[in-house]
C-alpha cells in the first residue's frame, strides 16, 4: 500500500487542474486515469469539435458570398479538418505531453482504472492507494445509448468516431437532438452528408427556451438536413449497406453512419462508489457547496451533475483545491452558469429559463428582440437569424436568466452572464451605453420590451 496526502481520481480538466495546484502546494498526490491525461474535452471534445465547426462555419460564409461581395465557387474538403485534428488537437490521441506536463508540477501520475475500497482508499490494479487528506472524484462521464431493440449490435459512432473519422459519409442518421448532436450533424451536413437528425422529444434543444429551438431547426432545415421530432424509435439494423432505423409513422430511414448523441452518464458501479456509502445507481454524485461529497471525497465535473462543461469542471476544481488545502475560498454559485450551444445560428444561454423560473414562483416578465431587424443584423444580412430572451425577477428587478441567439451568440452571452451573476439591476442596464452598430446592441431593445413590466423602482437594488 502506498500512503500519500490525496488521490485525483480522473484527470479531464478540473482533475489535472487540481493534482497540479495540490502538488504546487506541497501535497504528495497521485493522479489516476486509465484514458487520455485531459480527458474528454481536448481529444474528442470541445477543442476538436469546434475546429470542425470552424471550418463547416467557412465553408458557408464563403457560399454566402453570393448576392453581397461577388462570386465564389466552393469545394468542401474535410481532409485537412481531420489532419488539423491530430496534428494540432490530438497529438494523434497521444497524451505523452499532457502526462509530461502533470509531472512536471510533482504529480505522481498512475494509468489505470481506479475504483474505490473504502474511506480513503483507492485501488488501481494490485495497488491500494491511500490518502491521508482525501480523495478527488472526477471520474467524467461516457456517452450512453438508450435501449433500442438492435442498437447494441451495430457499429454506431458516439462522439468519438465522429471525431475521429477522417471521411464524411454519405449520409448520416442523427439520434439525439442536444447539443452534440446537432453540432456534429451541422458539420457533416455542410461537408456534404445527407443528415436526419430524430430526435424523441417534442423538440430539438428541449433544455434551451422555445424560441431558440425554433430558431435552429428552422435553420437546419433550411440547409437542407432532415428533422424529426416527438417521434418513437423501435429498432436499429445494420447490414453491409448501411443503417435502418425505424421510426413509429415514419418507417424506416436509412443512412451509410449512424450517430448515437443521447447524452452522458458516469459509471458510478465502476467506480465503486458504495464503498465510501454513496448511491451507485445515482445519476449524479450529490456535493456540497465545497464539493465535499462525504467525508473525505470530493467530487467535481460531469460526476456532480451540474452540467457537462469544462468551464464547470475548472470552477468547481477551484473550489475544491481550497477547501482540501484548508484555505478560505468561495462556495459554488451556479446563478450565472453560463453554456453555449455551437451550431449556426450559435445558442449562448445564462441562468434560468422562462419556464423554469415561473416553476420556481418567480413574478417573471420576458422581454425579447430579433437580432435580424437590429442595425448590426440588416448589415450582416446573410446568416444573420437570432434573438435576445431576457428573463427578469419583476418584484426585484434583475435578470434571472437569458438568451443570446445569433451570430457569435456566445460571445454576447458575456454581458449577460455578468448582469445574472452579479444581479445588476435591469434599471442600470437600460442607463447603459451600447455602441452601434453591434450584435450586442439587440440587448437594449429587449431591455425596451421589460420596460412596462420592470418598474425603474423595482428591487431593493434599484435605487443604487
Amino acid at each position: 500500500m502506498r500512503t500519500v496526502d490525496v488521490v485525483v481520481v480522473g484527470l479531464g480538466p478540473g482533475g489535472e487542474d487540481a493534482a497540479g495546484k495540490l502538488a504546487q502546494a506541497g501535497l504528495a498526490v497521485v493522479g489516476i486515469d486509465a484514458e487520455l491525461v485531459g480527458g474528454e474535452c481536448p481529444y474528442w471534445g470541445g477543442v476538436p469539435s469546434k475546429m470542425m465547426i470552424r471550418a463547416a462555419n467557412l465553408v458557408t460564409e464563403a457560399r454566402r458570398i453570393e448576392g453581397m461581395a461577388g462570386r465564389a465557387d466552393v469545394t468542401a474538403d474535410f481532409a485537412p479538418v481531420a489532419k488539423r485534428i491530430r496534428d494540432e488537437a490530438t497529438d494523434s490521441w497521444d497524451d505523452q505531453v499532457a502526462v509530461d506536463r502533470l509531472e512536471s508540477k510533482g504529480v505522481a501520475f498512475v494509468r489505470g482504472w481506479a475504483r474505490l475500497e473504502g474511506p480513503r482508499k483507492v485501488s488501481v490494479g494490485d495497488e491500494v492507494i491511500e490518502a491521508r487528506r482525501g480523495i478527488l472524484l472526477n471520474p467524467g462521464t461516457r456517452a450512453w445509448a438508450p435501449s433500442i431493440d438492435g442498437l447494441s449490435d451495430t457499429p454506431y459512432w458516439t462522439n468519438r468516431e465522429a471525431i475521429e473519422t477522417e471521411t464524411v459519409p454519405e449520409s448520416l442518421i442523427v439520434i439525439g437532438g442536444g447539443a452534440i448532436g446537432l453540432e456534429l450533424g451541422q458539420v457533416f451536413l455542410r461537408f456534404g452528408s445527407a443528415v436526419t437528425t430524430i430526435e424523441t422529444a417534442p423538440r430539438l434543444l428541449a433544455q434551451e427556451e422555445p424560441e431558440s429551438s425554433e430558431l435552429v431547426t428552422a435553420a437546419l432545415r433550411g440547409e437542407g438536413m432532415t428533422v424529426h421530432t416527438g417521434v418513437n424509435i423501435t429498432a436499429v439494423c445494420h447490414d453491409i449497406s448501411g443503417f435502418s432505423v425505424s421510426v413509429e409513422a415514419l418507417g424506416d430511414v436509412t443512412a451509410e453512419r449512424l450517430l448515437v448523441a443521447t447524452g452522458r452518464r458516469p459509471d458510478l458501479v465502476g467506480l465503486g462508489v458504495g464503498a465510501i456509502g454513496l448511491d451507485e445507481g445515482a445519476r449524479a454524485i450529490t456535493v456540497d457547496a465545497k464539493m465535499r461529497a462525504c467525508d473525505g471525497v470530493w467530487a467535481i465535473g460531469d460526476v456532480t451533475g451540474v452540467g457537462a462543461f469544462t468551464h464547470i469542471s475548472m470552477y468547481q476544481a477551484a473550489i475544491a483545491v481550497a477547501d482540501i488545502l484548508g484555505q478560505p475560498g468561495p462556495e459554488a454559485d451556479y446563478r450565472g452558469l453560463p453554456r453555449v450551444t455551437f451550431t449556426d445560428p450559435e445558442v449562448g444561454s445564462v441562468g434560468l429559463s422562462e419556464v423554469a423560473a415561473r416553476d420556481q414562483g418567480i413574478n417573471v416578465a420576458v422581454g425579447t428582440s430579433d437580432v435580424a431587424k437590429s442595425s448590426r443584423g440588416w448589415i450582416h444580412k446573410a446568416g444573420n437569424a437570432g434573438l435576445i430572451k431576457l428573463v427578469a425577477d419583476a418584484d426585484r428587478g434583475v435578470l434571472v436568466g437569458a438568451t443570446s441567439a445569433g451570430p457569435v451568440g456566445g460571445e454576447v452571452l458575456s454581458m449577460l452572464t455578468l448582469a445574472v451573476h452579479a444581479e445588476v439591476p435591469v434599471v442600470t442596464l437600460r442607463r447603459m451605453i451600447y455602441a452601434y452598430p453591434t450584435f450586442h446592441r439587440s440587448i437594449e431593445d429587449a431591455l425596451g420590451a421589460l420596460a412596462e413590466q420592470v418598474p425603474a423602482g423595482a428591487g431593493p437594488r434599484a435605487q443604487g
